[in-house]
């Protein structure tokens, strides 16, 4: 292992010598000052230092300012400091200036290469009891998807695997990285069967203990929560994914108490105008068409295909009887976001208020349209970093800081997930085909039965049914549907992409999270 250098700055280094002896036995080359200014010195001159000792008490320029002045000069090296001291003000100031750690004098030699392992060996260390433990599990994952499983056996596949993917990030080991996502497109292989098998059973009463679904969501899970609550917000985030929600989880629990953890399959198509209707009036697409043909709009007719869901949301109160005063808001983009975070109080009066938050479906679209956005999210690990950024500076937030402050009870959930696509679908059809890459619908369709899910009869998924030889089809795993002419240029276009609209892990199975104010 390559040797670490370390920075020892302390005024009574003569007494300090066997702890350097110690160090060096142990593979650390150590320099040494007995001021803070010499430090800067060596600091200014050495860029091979990988950590710093830093002695608090010092003569002169002390420990502290010390430490400001190096981060200064390297933000990103690392400094341990060293006190005699255990007031509070003190330590305070350390760790407010980005120290390592701390230790208190008299320090043994162990001690401080204990501090140095957790210091400088961390990400190996980390990196190495993460394979270590996946190692373990994977064989037990693997042997779980050759099983029959339930839909509650794969919630736990589905959290096992996200839960292994947002350790790999942490640990940024490409070969285990590889491992998981082998095994990750083995589960969404399995996966497409369970719901090619079980989708039409659960919609048609055929399975006595079906999962929760989009349109089931509200009546199963949320109205409970609404009769007990005084006041509550539903913040419906568009095309948010559960490992995103684990990404964006621990800065909300700075505000909020995790009450619940759910995670509901969404309906198909995996796609905003099927999934989110169907959330808020608690009807499936055909049903929507029949009972409210205002509201509806199928994919061949002009106009937007999501106008009416507080009509939608209304309706369904209406039928389950409760008639509670409400808001309904939609944001899709910044100015709107600040605008409502600016009128939360308004709001209070109402026992329901509902905002839907687009961000991060706008995100997905502009990952496919914008070259720069496809730079920084090209992978999943950036595309989990870059929601997490938004995330951390939206107003979406803001109105989560607020709502806590006002111990106001709130549920975050979605209609859809999105997934990383790679693999085209050839697939040939007129010109009224639809335009999303994860699902169509049409009566002239020509494709490979083998790598889709069709429904030949709409009516059977409670789907709509436009033409009498109308029928649905469904891209499986990480494939998208292509069309054969042009078809290098749309494939290269396309792959790499993050659609929905299909059957995956990511876009069907999508958190439900119930939140209370700490």
């Amino acid at each position: 292992m390559e040797k670490n250098t370390i920075l020892w700055a302390d005024d009574e280094m003569e007494l300090l010598k066997p702890h350097i002896l110690f160090l060096n036995n142990k593979g650390y080359d150590v320099i040494t000052a007995v001021s803070g200014d010499e430090a800067l010195d060596i600091v200014k001159e050495n860029r091979g230092i990988d950590a710093v000792l830093l002695d608090e008490n010092m003569p002169g320029l002390s420990g502290l300012e010390t430490l400001t002045k190096i981060k200064q000069l390297r933000a990103d090296l690392p400094v341990i400091m060293i006190t005699k001291s255990e007031e509070e003000h003190i330590m305070d100031d350390a760790i407010g200036g980005k120290i390592a750690d701390y230790l208190i004098k008299p320090v043994n030699p162990n001690q401080i290469i204990l501090s140095l392992k957790k210091t400088l060996d961390n990400k190996r260390l980390v990196s190495e009891k993460t394979n270590t433990e996946y190692r373990k599990e994977f064989g037990q994952i693997g042997m779980t998807l050759s099983d029959n499983l339930k839909w509650s056996e794969w919630v736990d596949v589905f959290k096992k695997i996200v839960y292994w993917e947002l350790e790999m990030d942490k640990a940024q080991d490409k070969g285990m990285l590889d491992v998981l996502k082998m095994q990750k497109a083995d589960a969404n292989t399995q996966f497409f069967k369970f719901v090619e098998k079980n989708y039409v059973n659960w919609l048609n009463g055929k399975d006595a203990n079906p999962p929760t679904m989009s349109h089931t969501l509200l009546k199963n899970k949320f109205i409970p929560e609404l009769d007990k609550s005084e006041s509550i917000f539903l913040i419906v985030i568009d095309n948010l994914r559960y490992d995103q929600w684990k990404i964006i989880q621990p800065v909300i629990q700075d505000y909020y108490k995790v009450e619940n953890e759910e995670l509901y399959i969404s309906i198909l198509p995996t796609a905003t105008q099927y999934a989110r209707n169907a959330l808020f009036s608690g009807l499936m697409p055909s049903e929507m068409e029949k009972r409210h043909p205002d509201w509806w709009l199928n994919d061949e007719d002009e106009g937007g295909k999501n106008m009416h869901e507080e009509d939608f949301l209304q309706a369904q109160l209406k039928r389950l009887g409760k008639d509670v005063k409400l808001s309904y808001n939609k944001v899709t983009n910044y100015a709107g976001g600040k605008k409502l975070a600016e009128s939360i109080n308004n709001l209070m009066q109402n026992k329901l208020n509902v905002i839907v938050y687009n961000f991060v479906d706008m995100l997905s679209h502009a990952r496919t349209e914008m070259e720069v956005i496809r730079e920084l999210a090209d992978d999943e690990p950036a595309y989990r970093s870059i929601t997490m950024s938004w995330f951390e500076h939206s107003p979406l937030l803001d109105m989560i800081k607020q709502l806590a402050a006002k111990k106001v009870k709130i549920v975050i959930t979605t209609d859809h997930g999105t997934v990383h696509v790679k693999e085209p679908t050839k697939v040939l059809g007129d010109k009224n085909v639809n335009t999303n890459l994860r699902y169509k619908q049409g009566k002239a369709l020509d494709y490979n039965a083998k790598e889709v899910f069709e429904v030949k009869n709409p009516s059977d998924a409670f789907l709509p049914k436009l033409h009498p030889s109308s029928r649905f089809i469904f891209a499986k795993e990480d494939r998208f549907f292509a069309y054969p002419n042009n078809f290098n240029h749309y494939v290269n276009y396309y792959r790499n992409t993050f659609q929905h609209g299909g059957i995956s892990l990511e876009e069907m199975i999508i958190p439900y999270i119930t939140l209370s104010p700490r």
